[in-house]
């Protein structure tokens, strides 16, 4: 009766392997990254797993295997850093919040690329990389982040770069953590450390400073993104969004004094969380539980330029949702799908482009947690192993692991009929 109470002990606190991963096969479910275990806290000095003890818990004879004790410790595993993620993301959402209330003509920048650029944009990149670095001090710190100092160099910023410095300290002050007053060069150094260009190996933060920067100029959604990569595998992401509201987008339109300001967490193996940007208590989200494709919404991009709002008509009609497309900017969409608001999302950048992994990182992490599959055309996973790109096959789907075959059956009818179209022109 002792050895059969440890044993319910040990099995008591091993957390659950997701649904999604169970039901795949051992050679497709996902692995911890390299060195995962030397990381956890009892790595190298657990007596239950050395050769050399096998009395085991209360000399039962009992011994908890090596997979059982990892699983119960895994939940400690980057707690520390998705702390912090949240606690930047947070930081910069406020920045970005009182940038968006009095949008100055001095705010916009312009890039080469010719994207609009706001001092937000930069602001919430330093604070971003000032608060990682201030909290998680190591000499091997890499952040791959989308904006760099370049344009704020230039002769005629100077008053741009001003006006982002006195934004990024109002920000850190008003938290009251940092006692620091950061000067222009600060700022500009805080920016540039996101000049990483990521890879296979080692840790990576990955971000996006403002994601939707052109729903954020219109007043509308955009998100802060924040991921860690760890051997190349995505294993934390944070997203900010300061306009969604805490309702379900359906619900809101007819509550519109609902709370408004997400802020969504997900970690390896510990599901996805959404709480209250402004403070509340994290809630465990889930995907929609719709089974019939007819009966989903599915999310696309607002600007016609970001994705082919045709293909995706064309998807949708095959798959007969009867829905009209929910259209929004940035990330926001992979945490409206993440607490179910819709079904699918649907992603066909313009022959040419390609996408990079601050677009995705984090969102694809906030779904995947949720019991969600996020995959390319072809349905093979992203890879974000690969540098400052994704290399992939036509577009980007997501949605529950029910719909998947069905969207992806739909996906591949309506590429080959667009293919065969410009083929007969």
């Amino acid at each position: 009766m002792a050895a059969m109470g440890a044993a319910g002990a040990a099995g008591s606190i091993a957390p659950k392997i997701p649904r999604l991963v169970r039901s795949l096969p051992p050679s497709s479910r996902p692995h911890p990254p390299p060195g995962f275990l030397k990381r956890l806290p009892f790595a190298g000095n657990c007596r239950h797993c050395s050769g050399d003890d096998r009395r085991g818990v209360g000399g039962a004879g009992v011994v908890p295997t090596a997979a059982a004790t990892a699983a119960a410790a895994a939940s400690m595993v980057y707690e520390r850093e998705l702390a912090v993620a949240k606690k930047a993301a947070s930081l910069a959402a406020r920045l970005c919040k009182s940038v968006q209330k009095s949008i100055l003509q001095s705010d916009v920048q312009s890039k080469s690329d010719k994207s609009p650029v706001t001092v937000a944009d930069y602001g919430s990149q330093a604070v971003v990389s000032f608060v990682l670095e201030k909290e998680l001090s190591t000499s091997s710190f890499s952040l791959v982040a989308e904006e760099e100092s370049g344009d704020l160099r230039k002769d005629g910023a100077q008053e741009t770069l001003n006006r982002i410095t006195e934004l990024v300290n109002d920000t850190l002050s008003a938290d009251g953590t940092y006692k620091v007053s950061l000067t222009a060069d600060d700022i500009l150094a805080a920016i540039d450390r996101g000049k990483s260009e990521g890879g296979p190996s080692g840790q990576h933060w990955v971000l996006d400073p403002i994601d939707g920067t052109k729903g954020f100029l219109r007043g509308d959604q955009y998100a802060i993104a924040l991921a860690l990569l760890d051997g190349g595998q995505v294993v934390l992401g944070v997203l900010g969004c300061p306009n969604l509201p805490l309702a379900a987008l359906h619900d809101h339109k007819h509550s519109p004094q609902s709370p408004v300001g997400c802020l969504f967490s997900a970690k390896l193996g510990a599901g996805t969380h959404m709480e209250l940007l402004d403070g509340s208590s994290p809630t465990k989200v889930q995907v929609s539980a719709v089974e019939d494709p007819a009966d989903a919404s599915f999310f696309e991009s607002f600007e016609a330029a970001h994705s082919s709002h045709d293909l995706s008509s064309s998807i949708a009609k095959r798959l007969g949702v009867q829905a009209p497309p929910v259209r929004i900017d940035s990330q926001a969409k992979y945490g409206a799908l993440a607490r179910g608001d819709g079904a699918i999302y649907l992603r066909f950048p313009h022959k040419g482009y390609r996408e990079k992994i601050w677009d995705h990182a984090a969102g694809s992490i906030v779904v995947t947690e949720a019991g969600g599959v996020v995959a390319d055309a072809a349905g093979k996973p992203l890879d974000f192993s690969k540098g400052k790109y994704l290399d992939l096959d036509t577009g980007i789907v997501s949605t529950s692991q029910k719909l998947m075959p069905a969207l992806l059956s739909a996906v591949q009818a309506s590429l080959r009929e667009t293919s065969e179209s410009v083929g007969r022109l």
